[in-house]
């Protein structure tokens, strides 16, 4: 009797751990990479211009949820906000490192025929299919399923071309207790999954 009331004590206890509590949490979105992309300069050029991300996704507001045993959720919002500025944020930083200027634009129709007309040596555009991530509570684990699904058009000049890479790249964890900082760093490894990947070979 002792041993199992001891049991359920520490079976709660697991459990109210484990339940965070209800709301929106921010969850900075950040690539970074310490690589120098040797080739990239020779590939892309020192000027790059940047057109707005086309996002597809059913639901813009978040990038994910979590559902505690109680079965009311929180929601994941990206820091900064909204998902566009906080990737192009990230991926100017990462390319200002390795020496090229990024501008942004406000249109590009990705046909290579207008490549001529925009003051860069390439365009860079994307297509969010997916950002998200989903977490469930059982009594000891929380299980976590992050996924970025995007497209990434590149228009080059000197070659007239438009090169489009589809990219999809998913992440299963199992952690013992809810910490928006383990989402964070899930988003993180896999944005450095296809960035660091892009740029080493960007077509």
């Amino acid at each position: 009797m002792i041993r199992y009331r001891r049991f359920l004590i520490i079976s709660m206890v697991i459990f109210l751990i484990g339940c965070a509590k209800i709301g929106t949490y921010s969850i900075y979105i950040r690539y970074q990479s310490p690589k120098k992309f040797i080739n990239l300069q020779e590939k892309i050029g020192l000027r790059v211009a940047i057109a707005p991300l086309n996002d597809e996704r059913p639901d813009t507001l978040y990038i994910g949820k979590y559902t505690p045993p109680q079965g009311v959720s929180s929601y994941f919002k990206s820091e900064p906000f909204p998902l566009e500025k906080a990737i192009i944020d990230s991926l100017s930083k990462v390319l200002s490192q390795n020496g090229i200027k990024t501008i942004p634009i406000s249109y590009w129709d990705r046909r290579p025929e207008s490549l001529k007309t925009i003051d860069s040596d390439s365009v860079l555009m994307m297509d969010v299919k997916r950002f998200w991530t989903e977490g469930k509570r059982s009594l000891f684990r929380t299980e976590f399923k992050t996924s970025i699904h995007l497209i990434i058009h590149l228009g080059v000049k000197k070659e007239g071309k438009v090169f489009s890479r589809n990219i999809f790249v998913e992440k299963e964890e199992s952690f013992w207790r809810f910490d928006p900082e383990k989402i964070e760093e899930s988003y993180g490894k896999l944005l450095s999954e296809i960035f660091d990947s892009f740029f080493s070979n960007p077509y």
